[in-house]
């Protein structure tokens, strides 16, 4: 039985590192519409359609891009001191204890780690914005996958510290829950900890083919897609933005609720040369693959 976490509300953001932000601000803005919503002298935050302050963060660093932290939005104050005494609990680390952000977007935030080394922040009270009528504009984040070498421990750390709870569970992936979304964090099974993708999730199927387009043009071939998947019956289309990010355009997330039945490896399988629902798309490029074992977490 799933159940919407009593400490997470939704996924905010990602903060990653980049080592170019005038090519990182002119890519996110021309090509995978967004809009920069803050600057600093090291740092741009990039907005979507939606309420979500900015749902991605872009620090300078020389080198290949890394993670910095997922960022969770708490559903209580009382929430960020809970998690962080669970997060202890389940072997985790606290990085920074509750105190307000100076950063864009402010709020009361508390920075986590799991054994591994992902780092989560979760924030409340932070600031929320009109959302804005743009076409073809992500509306905020859909999920993140994270690669684990071993699931069953990160799974297990997620829903003692975090209190998500598992949606489903594929040969290669276990689907994290903590609201209606079937999932805003997935669990990659590999032999590293790295960042598989970011999914933005957009207005309409419409708009993840328009921007497939849009992103071709531009010279950001689709690397997997156009598809829909199983567990969360989203559509797609995956790319590798600059700096080996993997993006994805997504649409008509599954919504569910406690009375979900979770899935297992054994629910979800395809007929032999298919890798989603309708069959079009060849499996994800080699390039893909690559990619989405690049970008690991800044130590």
């Amino acid at each position: 039985m799933t159940h919407a976490s009593s400490l997470i509300s939704a996924l905010r953001s990602v903060a990653l590192t980049v080592p170019d932000l005038t090519l990182a601000e002119d890519f996110f803005t021309r090509t995978w519409h967004l809009q920069v919503v803050a600057r600093t002298n090291n740092a741009l935050y990039f907005r979507g359609a939606g309420s979500d302050h900015h749902l991605l963060a872009l620090h300078h660093a020389p080198g290949a891009a890394r993670i910095l932290h997922i960022t969770l939005r708490a559903r209580s104050l009382n929430a960020l001191s809970l998690a962080a005494q669970k997060t202890v609990s389940a072997g985790g680390h606290v990085l920074a204890p509750t105190a307000p952000l100076t950063e864009p977007g402010g709020g009361q935030a508390v920075t986590l780690t799991d054994r591994d080394g992902r780092v989560f922040r979760l924030v409340y009270e932070d600031e929320q914005l009109d959302p804005i009528d743009v076409p073809d504009m992500p509306l905020r984040l859909a999920h993140v996958v994270l690669n684990s070498s071993h699931v069953e421990n990160t799974r297990q750390f997620m829903e003692a510290a975090l209190d998500f709870s598992m949606s489903d569970r594929t040969r290669i992936m276990a689907f994290m829950r903590c609201n209606n979304d079937h999932h805003s964090v997935a669990l990659g099974d590999t032999d590293n900890n790295a960042l598989n993708h970011i999914a933005f999730l957009m207005p309409d199927i419409d708009a993840v083919m328009r921007g497939g387009g849009r992103m071709q043009e531009a010279g950001f071939p689709i690397e997997w897609g156009p598809g829909r998947h199983g567990p969360g019956d989203n559509a797609f289309n995956y790319f590798i933005g600059p700096f080996d990010l993997v993006i994805e355009y997504t649409a008509e997330v599954e919504q569910i609720d406690d009375s979900y039945q979770t899935g297992q490896p054994s629910d979800w399988t395809w007929p032999p040369g298919r890798v989603d629902q309708w069959g079009i798309s060849p499996p994800p490029s080699a390039r893909l693959k690559e990619a989405q074992r690049a970008v690991v977490f800044a130590s």
